[in-house]
């Protein structure tokens, strides 16, 4: 098939996103298939969209020709230009399907997928509105407990209104503050007074106008991935220094991550079942990954939902994958294919 891999764009996750690409983009050219990698934001110029999908190809080589825009981002942060750059929906008409290595806002926020929808572009990954709920923190805590899925208590805060403190809120220390639709644990804080509450809640407004606040559960870390409706093993994630931030996530050999997890039969079916019965819960079609906390009570507890899950050499889904036998390549096959499905 001829695929567009869509990475880079303007989010904080930007770097990831291209890692996730260029080793996506070349997992799928080994499956045979004609794999270009291509940055959303800034484009390609001076490519005939027709003949873009060639026998030979480097995708290391255009990895870095992506970065070479990486000093442009901020700036393109500000600008008020078009989200798709010259030439990126000529070339994903011309592609069989599209697969979506973007993270972070306008990647897993579903305003790419609305805008394929209504260009009938086919892509991977799950649609506009589970994408959108998914990536909305304040809503999908609510979605989820509604569905009797255990997430921790929180509220969302917006800016411009009246702060409110953890004493406010029938809150204690220390509290989780983070923005409603951010990803990788950019702009995540784990507060214990006052003063650091302020400057995480400074911070955290920085990247967006809704911000999180939410009890800190203390415990071990693990996340499940859903693929096609089938739950895999249960992967633990633990840093070596302190929690599952951007660079414990990136950093190889910061974290230590286990697959299976050694936990009881009896927590791994539980976790899995709330796994499965968030992505319900979302409407999540093809995929998607589950993150949980277990205090030391044995309670578990729904952090948020990836449907756009990294695919960089430390992301936890492939992991997973592999535990089962799955290798990388085959894994981006699958992805591919049950996505599809939704075409169907």
């Amino acid at each position: 098939m001829k695929i567009v891999v869509l990475a880079g764009g303007i989010s904080t996750e930007r770097e990831v996103s291209i890692v996730s690409g260029t080793m996506v983009c070349r997992a799928l050219r080994k499956r045979g298939h004609q794999a270009i990698l291509l940055d959303v934001f800034f484009g390609k110029e001076d490519i005939r969209p027709e003949e873009a999908f060639v026998s030979e190809y480097d995708p290391e080589a255009e990895a870095e020709y992506i970065r070479s825009f990486n000093g442009q981002a901020e700036a393109a942060r500000e600008e008020k230009r078009d989200f798709f750059g010259p030439n990126v929906i000529a070339l994903c008409k011309c592609a069989d399907v599209v697969f979506l290595a973007l993270h972070g806002e306008n990647g897993e926020n579903g305003k790419v997928q609305a805008a394929f929808d209504l260009l009938h572009i086919r892509y991977t990954g799950t649609g506009h509105l589970s994408s959108a709920m998914a990536m909305d923190k304040g809503l999908s805590k609510k979605l989820l407990k509604a569905a009797g899925v255990p997430v921790p208590e929180g509220v969302v805060l917006k800016s411009g209104e009246e702060r409110r403190t953890p004493e406010d809120l029938n809150m204690k220390y220390p509290v989780v503050v983070k923005p409603c639709c951010g990803g990788s644990s950019v702009g995540v804080f784990i507060v214990n007074s006052e003063e650091e509450y302020e400057k995480a809640l400074d911070e955290a407004f920085g990247y967006e106008d809704e911000v999180v606040v939410e009890d800190y559960i203390r415990g071990r870390e693990f996340s499940v991935g859903v693929v096609d409706g089938a739950v895999y093993p249960v992967i633990e994630i633990a840093p070596k220094e302190g929690f599952y931030d951007y660079k414990n996530k990136y950093t190889a050999g910061s974290t230590v991550e286990t697959c299976p997890a050694q936990i009881s039969g009896d927590k791994t079916r539980q976790m899995q079942k709330f796994a499965a019965m968030a992505s319900q819960a979302l409407m999540v079609e093809g995929y998607a990954r589950w993150d949980f906390l277990m205090d030391g009570g044995g309670n578990l507890y729904c952090l948020e939902g990836n449907t756009l899950p990294g695919m960089t050499p430390t992301s936890l889904l492939p992991q997973e994958a592999a535990a089962l036998g799955i290798s990388f390549e085959q894994l981006c096959e699958l992805l591919v294919q049950v996505s599809l499905k939704k075409y169907e």
